[in-house]
């Protein structure tokens, strides 16, 4: 039984993964816009760009040294950093609950939740923390869970902890979260000693975030003032302190009601009954339902907009937590409206996604970036000998040509007539400059 149910999952990760890369693949005739300016970041590495940390264009230029410029290449990777978080998800359900059925339920509920389907073919900042984000809850369980704490456990918390924090600074609300947990539990509950192997994770964490923290400090902290700017701070009035954080609420609700819908249907009757004193359920919520509190909090005390997509990574935990909390109510023998409703939900999506890009055609993904590429290509060969090194111009059209073009040129943002001069040959079209150093 154990062993098929295994076989299960591993069938749904791989058809989601089938789907999910052939989809945005078939229907897309160019990269979404996240995914072509963290490209044009990948091809000028830095420890930060001016809107976030570096591992999106780390991850992205390593793909591109492999495939260099094809877009279902990138399609996949999303799905390769999603399944790898479903497999944690995974790996964490069969230990809370000891039954690998509940712990598949678990994994397929959150399938059903917008962030993990349709919005996973673009590959950004978002997509890139979710391998993090479930590595680092999987293995605070172990040293929440352990016994004794192992060094290996808390090396990998600080690790996966510090990628996730390299990925988006939005990963600290998870990382104040765990901390919360388990300062209550050490100081205020008293449930367990302090234990001089966690100071391990805060040690590697910092070590690996040293080359950031210098460039943030050498860049007049840039990533911090535009993630700031975001959130519409400085504007913001009396009313947004109510307004924001209600239409925060009102979002995630929305989001979440093909979540509930399977609830409803996994579910006799939805029945409640909270025990904090649960080692399980108080992991649990600490790790779903405390960084929702603190990101509404931040929304209430700073009146400001949370928006949607930040909330990505948040939901990974959503169907281990809300299992666990209805699995009195749950009758493992009788799955098949939960089944139906999930083989429903899993179709739907890609078939949305399918319809949305081919019927609608001024969108992004529509842009003839390649054709542009190979036009300006051959307008370079007319007139000079040497190889289009350097790309000026904004993130998408010069991001576009960086991607495209096959020697790959650096991009830079700001087209400067001393920098231009510089230049061995250069011509421009439009907003774009393309040279030769």
């Amino acid at each position: 039984m154990s062993k098929n149910i295994n076989n299960i999952f591993y069938i749904f990760v791989t058809a989601h993964l089938i789907f999910w890369t052939l989809v945005p693949t078939l229907t897309n005739q160019n990269l979404p816009l996240d995914t072509i300016e963290h490209l044009a970041w990948a091809s000028n590495l830095e420890w930060g760009f001016n809107k976030h940390p570096p591992m999106v264009a780390l991850v992205l230029e390593v793909f591109y040294q492999i495939f260099k410029s094809q877009d279902w290449a990138y399609y996949l990777l999303s799905q390769i950093f999603v399944i790898i978080s479903f497999y944690y998800v995974f790996k964490l359900s069969k230990e809370i609950f000891n039954n690998n059925l509940l712990g598949l339920v678990s994994v397929l509920l959150i399938e059903s939740i917008y962030f993990y389907n349709f919005t996973t073919p673009e590959f950004n900042v978002n997509v890139c923390q979710l391998p993090f984000w479930s590595c680092t809850v999987y293995f605070s369980w172990k040293i929440y869970n352990s016994k004794e704490v192992k060094f290996f456990d808390c090396f990998l918390v600080g690790l996966f902890a510090a990628f996730g924090f390299l990925s988006k600074y939005l990963f600290i609300y998870l990382l104040a979260s765990i901390d919360l947990l388990f300062i209550y539990l050490i100081f205020i509950k008293k449930d367990r000693k302090f234990n001089f192997k966690y100071f391990i994770t805060l040690e590697v964490f910092i070590i690996i975030l040293v080359p950031h923290l210098i460039w943030l400090n050498n860049n007049d902290f840039i990533t911090i003032t535009y993630g700031l700017a975001r959130t519409g701070l400085e504007q913001s009035s009396l009313i947004d302190h109510i307004k924001f954080p209600l239409i925060f609420l009102l979002k995630q609700i929305g989001i979440l009601t093909p979540f509930f819908l399977l609830i409803f249907l996994l579910a006799k009757k939805i029945k409640l009954k909270i025990n904090l004193k649960d080692k399980k359920l108080l992991f649990l919520l600490a790790i779903n339902i405390l960084p929702i509190i603190l990101m509404f909090l931040t929304s209430v005390i700073t009146g400001s907009k949370i928006r949607t997509m930040w909330m990505t990574p948040f939901y990974l935990f959503f169907g281990i937590l809300f299992v666990y909390l209805f699995q009195a109510q749950i009758n493992v023998k009788k799955l098949k409206p939960f089944a139906l409703g999930f083989i429903f939900l899993f179709f739907l999506s890609p078939i949305l996604y399918a319809y949305v890009s081919i019927s609608k055609e001024d969108k992004r993904t529509d842009y003839p970036g390649k054709e542009i590429a190979i036009k300006i290509q051959y307008a370079w060969d007319q007139q000079f000998d040497t190889e289009i090194n350097v790309v000026y111009g904004n993130e998408w059209s010069a991001g576009n040509l960086s991607y495209h073009l096959k020697s790959r040129p650096v991009w830079e943002e700001i087209i400067m007539r001393e920098k231009l001069d510089q230049l061995k040959d250069y011509m421009c079209l439009d907003n774009v400059c393309v040279g030769s150093k």
